[in-house]
């Protein structure tokens, strides 16, 4: 159930770090303007309560595994809201940070 736990906690972080970049993306590229970039620095705010709720205890560990959700959120969030079609370099890249993911946060450690 931790592991399950933890992976919600990255979904989670991921959906307000990506979109909290994609408001100031909104705000600055496309000209919607301050109340969207705004937006962000809340966003930003929750990504950060999000991570710091998972139950491994090193910050460096999570942020480095977080670097990989962030890849694959980020190509997926794409897709989603912008039309984004990956190609196979792109899907490719996203897995093996995935894998990576995986095998920072999860692999069997000594106690």
């Amino acid at each position: 159930m931790t592991v399950l736990w933890s992976i919600a906690l990255f979904l989670a972080a991921a959906v307000f770090e990506i979109g909290g970049a994609w408001l100031v993306w909104q705000g600055v590229r496309e000209h919607r303007g301050w109340v969207w970039i705004g937006a962000d620095v809340i966003a930003l705010g929750i990504y950060g309560f999000f991570a710091s709720l998972q139950p491994e205890a090193n910050f460096g560990r999570i942020l480095a595994a977080y670097g990989g959700v962030f890849v694959a959120g980020s190509l997926a969030w794409g897709m989603v809201v912008d039309g984004f079609r990956p190609d196979r370099w792109d899907v490719t890249g996203a897995l093996i940070c995935l894998v990576g993911v995986a095998i920072i946060m999860y692999a069997p450690r000594p106690a």
